[in-house]
């Protein structure tokens, strides 16, 4: 009669350790992996409202009138600088150029919607601004253009 370790084993300790297992496999994964889709998950939601704006200049004029209200800036001027916001940044967060600065505007930015625009929302923009943050601290990882450019010119 042969027994096999695992069969001696109590059950819950195999389950234990085949988590620690997992566990430890999931640790492994570089950031730079886990970088990308949360640098296109973002530029995905900025690229979509800045492109959505285009498609209906007046009614986009017209939001920032009638619904948005941001304060301080005319309607057309802050329509202007959401649209440019909207559309230039998810360019950079994609390459991986100037991410950190990228993540700091589009972080202020989910900030100004949440707190005059609507406010309501913030479980999507909790959800923004946790990879904004990530990206922020942590920059867009190795497959960037800024990791290429701090490795041939940041090491002077």
């Amino acid at each position: 009669m042969s027994t096999s370790i695992a069969a001696a084993a109590p059950e819950g300790r195999t389950h234990l350790t085949r988590i620690r297992a997992l566990v430890t496999a999931l640790e492994r994964v570089p950031y730079s992996v886990l970088a990308i889709p949360l640098r296109l998950a973002v530029a995905t939601v900025f690229w979509n409202s800045g492109t959505t704006k285009l498609a209906d200049w007046a009614a986009t004029v017209q939001l920032f009138e009638d619904e948005y209200k941001v304060p301080l800036l005319p309607p057309d001027v802050a329509a202007h600088i959401a649209a440019g916001i909207e559309l230039s940044t998810p360019v950079l967060l994609v390459l991986g150029f100037l991410t950190r600065p990228a993540a700091f505007v589009l972080l202020g930015m989910t900030t100004v919607i949440e707190v005059f625009v609507y406010p309501q929302a913030w479980p999507t923009h909790i959800q923004w601004a946790a990879m904004l943050l990530v990206l922020l601290c942590r920059g867009p990882g190795a497959f960037s253009i800024d990791r290429w450019l701090w490795r041939r010119f940041g090491q002077r």
